[in-house]
């Protein structure tokens, strides 16, 4: 919506006073704001105090002519819109004015009906481009904000991985000692006590693991290739396998299944999936892990694992992916609660979404799509 006239300041140049003067009086008929300068220079001067939404300048002037005057306006005001006004105008003349900025090009004489039209397409450009300023400025300073708060996580990341983990390992070394040389003197409740310390310890360990991951996906770089998908899962259920070799658990791996993204990434997310539908499938006699997807000839595939474990109940899975938040109790199911914000930032970082359908004891299966042409 293009502003009121009564709001637009038009600065006009023109060395001859007749034309000058009547150019003006036009426009403050037509409820324009004008002011009118012989010279370019003073009207430079005037521009330089008070803010003007458009330039009409003529070209031909002495001292300063009308294309160095729109080009010492464009480096006060990159936003300025200009229009040139000539007698005698040629085509040299008018690529000229436009390589200088200049929005249009006018031969006089020109009656104000076809001025006006002229000036409004200029003052909607002009409009447009103080827009676009404001949100270049916006995103700049988002930028900078962004490089300020990733700086600070990378210094989080820093202390969490040197001056926590230190005296953690510390915490961890000294209590095997104990355990090692001096249990034998602890009562059974003094070894129970130190039994806990050194779990804790272990836990916390894993714990600062799993949030310098978390930290590390949100800021990495992805190197996007294309991917067997079906043989990174293979190899994620073999390392399962040889963990815990007595487990009889029905791996099934679709043939075929490929992705665009990063190959790094992709295999954690396979083993926080995988290695999930593993842990969750723990009490069941017959646990049956699978790993497929489903496409169609117009949207890309949509991969799932889906187990026939635990499962969990559906009115909770909005704390799925959300970090520390656990659908079951850590006497039940080891772990942190990281994993899956772990997947799920891996997920978004692809530009893919994520989600998860379950019942209790039914089972669960977690779907998911990545999407090449959209990296993070």
């Amino acid at each position: 919506m293009s502003a009121p006239p009564g709001s637009i300041r038009i600065l006009v140049v023109d060395d001859e006073a007749a034309p000058l003067e009547a150019l003006t009086d036009a426009l403050h008929h037509h409820g324009y704001v004008a002011d009118g300068f012989r010279s370019g220079r003073t009207a430079l001067d005037a521009f330089a105090k008070t803010r003007y939404d458009l330039i009409l300048t003529d070209l031909m002037m002495p001292g300063m002519d009308g294309i160095a005057v729109l080009q010492e306006v464009k480096r006060l005001d990159a936003d300025a819109v200009g229009i040139l006004m000539t007698g005698a105008g040629t085509i040299a003349t008018a690529v000229e004015a436009m390589k200088a900025g200049a929005f249009d090009y006018l031969l006089k004489p020109f009656t104000l009906s076809f001025l006006i039209p002229v000036l409004m397409r200029a003052i909607s450009v002009r409009a447009l481009r103080v827009e676009n300023s404001a949100l270049q400025r916006g995103m700049r300073a988002r930028t900078a904000e962004l490089e300020i708060a990733n700086r600070e996580l990378e210094s989080f990341s820093y202390s969490v991985s040197h001056d926590l983990t230190s005296p953690l390992r510390a915490i961890s070394h000294f209590s095997a000692i104990l355990d090692e040389e001096h249990a034998g003197k602890l009562d059974e409740a003094g070894r129970a006590q130190l039994g806990r310390i050194r779990a804790n310890a272990e836990r916390m360990g894993q714990l600062i693991e799993s949030l310098l991951m978390l930290s590390t996906i949100s800021r990495s770089p992805i190197a996007a290739e294309q991917v067997d998908f079906s043989a990174l899962a293979v190899a994620v259920g073999s390392i399962l396998r040889d963990s815990e070799p007595a487990r009889p658990v029905s791996l099934v791996v679709a043939d075929g299944l490929s992705a665009s993204g990063d190959p790094a990434l992709l295999r954690v997310l396979l083993d926080n999936l995988i290695g999930n539908a593993w842990k969750y499938t723990g009490r069941q006699s017959a646990p049956r892990i699978e790993v497929g997807a489903t496409a169609t000839a117009t949207h890309p595939p949509t991969f799932f694992v889906r187990d026939n474990g635990a499962g969990f109940d559906a009115a909770y899975a909005y704390k799925l992916f959300i970090p520390f938040q656990r659908l079951h109790r850590a006497e039940e199911f080891p772990g942190t609660g990281i994993g899956l914000s772990i997947v799920a930032r891996i997920v978004r970082r692809h530009g893919g979404r994520i989600w998860a359908e379950s019942a209790v004891d039914q089972g669960a299966t977690f779907f998911f799509t990545l999407s090449a042409s959209d990296l993070a």
